[in-house]
């Protein structure tokens, strides 16, 4: 994914300022910063939930459009809240997608739910339960084992830790991890936790008032003398 001169503005307020940067197939890719810099964003633009006022972004040779996105590529997202429905069970809610459009048989979406539980490390029992009957962590694994259903080529984690202790975030790193190194998926993770980008992260883009001001691998980062950025890190940012 190739992202070319990106800028986006809301009134007078430029929120995106000419952002560039590569995202390679197959990586783990952190897009990390304060509240504020333009994370979030920027991923509804990679998803086509905004149309940039000046540049681009590239999946493949495709634009980054919703039709674009639809008809040529496979992509996820899993929602900072998880998004997951209290009155469906668990196996309801992973194969709703599949059920709504009737790209299954009811014994072929059974057997789907099952091996995506298996992928976020879940026993198939879970898949009988409410969300409200599982916890925190558990029903972060839930939400990336809909996202699967699709079999996606992208799969996009809004601020996966949100609202999460940090031993429980701590396992849903370990998740994204595991699932990228077992399936092989391009993974962005837009957060602005420096313990789960430091624990998961192949490369980091760190972005301030919209802007990029460091990119690389979690050492390069860490190694950076930008003085925001190292207040960030040391938590010492105020801003």
């Amino acid at each position: 994914m190739s992202v070319r001169n990106l800028e986006k503005a809301f009134g007078k307020q430029k929120v995106l300022k000419g952002l560039n940067l590569d995202i390679r197939a197959g990586e783990v890719f952190v897009v990390m910063g304060p509240s504020g810099s333009g994370k979030s964003v920027f991923l509804r633009h990679v998803i086509g939930l905004e149309v940039p006022d000046a540049g681009e972004i590239r999946i493949g040779d495709k634009l980054s459009t919703n039709e674009a996105i639809g008809n040529h590529y496979r992509l996820a997202i899993v929602f900072q809240s998880g998004g997951l429905l209290n009155s469906l069970t668990v196996a309801e809610n992973i194969g709703l997608y599949l059920s709504e459009h009737r790209l299954k048989q009811p014994e072929q979406i059974a057997a789907i739910v099952r091996e995506k539980l298996s992928l976020v490390r879940l026993d198939p029992e879970v898949g009988d339960k409410y969300p409200s009957e599982l916890s925190g962590g558990m029903r972060k694994r839930v939400a990336i084992a809909r996202a699967l259903v699709v079999d996606p080529q992208l799969i996009l984690f809004d601020e996966p830790t949100a609202e999460l202790d940090p031993m429980v975030g701590m396992t849903v790193g370990r998740e994204i991890v595991n699932l990228n190194q077992r399936t092989g998926v391009t993974t962005v993770v837009v957060t602005h936790d420096r313990d789960l980008a430091f624990g998961i992260a192949d490369r980091i883009a760190f972005l301030l008032n919209g802007q990029l001001i460091a990119l690389g691998t979690v050492d390069e980062i860490r190694a950076s003398t930008h003085p925001i950025l190292q207040q960030f890190l040391t938590a010492e940012f105020k801003g």
